[in-house]
């Protein structure tokens, strides 16, 4: 038999202490053990909560801390020295405090005509680049998604551009596209349209085609140059990969039962791709077409190797502009308020991207 003893604590009761009441050989033995309960077991449990929690936080912040160090020493520091540097007139030393006149010479001054062209360069880019890039990876996923024969090597196949070394990928096309070993060329010449220059022609391809039928196309119609398209087919196949994994990846969330119910109604492949597939991967088309926008804003490897921002400047993009004038030029002040720029356009570019398109995703 146990007994339980009470005490008034903080206007509540608690349990003491328990005694236990046992028969041996006719006399009564007491046994009591002292317990903790109520507003004791309340405290102590919480502290030991409190305790768990912090040790926890902890362990979870000395994990985080080397990723932090590695960002914060090649990422947050030269940021912030690049924007420091760009207030100064900064050649190969640190000279007089310019304030924004660095900002003002590269968008208003003698600077504007170069800052601006490449922008319009990297805009048209992105243009040419973006859309044909999410189109074609989203057709390709979705024939990727069917149960054909060998799909697991297709996809494989298409992703292996997008693993592969940017640099030794584009030194693979620069040789497709000479002028004159090039297999590119070499077909083209077979049917009387080659041999063209792709990463040496200036002109507009609208010019071009408009020139091989006798047509006067004026200078505002004459389209990006052959060079800037030729680089953007480059970055197409080579970042394809990329976004056919993440629409795979949203067409294996899109439940079955949809597609089974949208049969059952007598929907045709046409219907059930636009009512219930394409909705259903407007997450995955946002993550893809912000991701893809802003690496085209900031690219530079590709162009770097295919065309080194000409012929004429046609392919300098203001990643390319920003190479020139910091490491060519030495012209580090400039270069830093040109890169402080670049960031800001992809910043506010994303930003509108955010403001238009995520009211038009669809969750679920």
């Amino acid at each position: 038999m146990e007994r339980l003893i009470f005490e008034r604590l903080n206007g509540g009761e608690r349990v003491t202490a328990v005694v236990t009441t046992v028969v041996v050989d006719g006399h009564r033995r007491y046994h009591r053990r002292t317990v903790t309960g109520g507003a004791i077991a309340i405290t102590q449990r919480a502290a030991s909560r409190r305790r768990r929690l912090l040790i926890e936080n902890v362990q979870a912040y000395l994990f985080l801390l080397p990723a932090f160090v590695v960002l914060l020493v090649f990422k947050i520091f030269p940021a912030l020295y690049a924007i420091y540097i760009s207030f100064f007139k900064w050649d190969i030393v640190q000279g007089a405090f310019r304030g924004i006149e660095n900002y003002t010479d590269i968008l208003f001054g003698s600077r504007a005509e170069n800052w601006w062209r490449s922008v319009s360069t990297t805009i048209t880019f992105a243009l040419i680049t973006v859309p044909f890039e999410i189109a074609l990876a989203l057709v390709i996923a979705y024939l990727l998604f069917q149960k054909i024969r060998g799909r697991a090597v297709y996809r494989t196949i298409y992703y292996l551009p997008y693993i592969t070394a940017t640099v030794a990928a584009a030194a693979v096309f620069e040789y497709l596209y000479h002028p004159q070993y090039g297999i590119l060329n070499t077909i083209l010449s077979s049917v009387g349209l080659g041999p063209l220059r792709f990463l040496q022609e200036p002109t507009g391809i609208f010019e071009m085609i408009g020139n091989r039928f006798g047509a006067d196309v004026p200078a505002w119609a004459a389209g990006p140059s052959l060079s800037l398209v030729s680089v953007a087919i480059f970055s197409i196949w080579h970042f394809l990969g990329f976004q056919i994994v993440i629409f795979l990846g949203g067409l294996g969330n899109i439940p079955v039962e949809y597609y089974e119910a949208a049969r059952l109604d007598g929907a045709n492949p046409r219907q059930v791709f636009t009512r219930i597939t394409l909705p259903l991967l407007t997450p995955q088309i946002f993550f893809v077409f912000t991701i893809a926008s802003i690496g085209v804003l900031r690219a530079f490897n590709e162009i770097f190797v295919l065309t080194n921002g000409g012929p004429l400047d046609t392919s300098r993009t203001v990643s390319m502009l920003v190479f020139r004038t910091f490491f060519q030029q030495g012209q580090i002040g400039f270069g830093s308020a040109m890169g402080v720029l670049l960031t800001l356009l992809i910043l506010a570019f994303t930003l509108v991207q955010f403001r238009v398109l995520e009211r038009r995703v669809q969750y679920g």
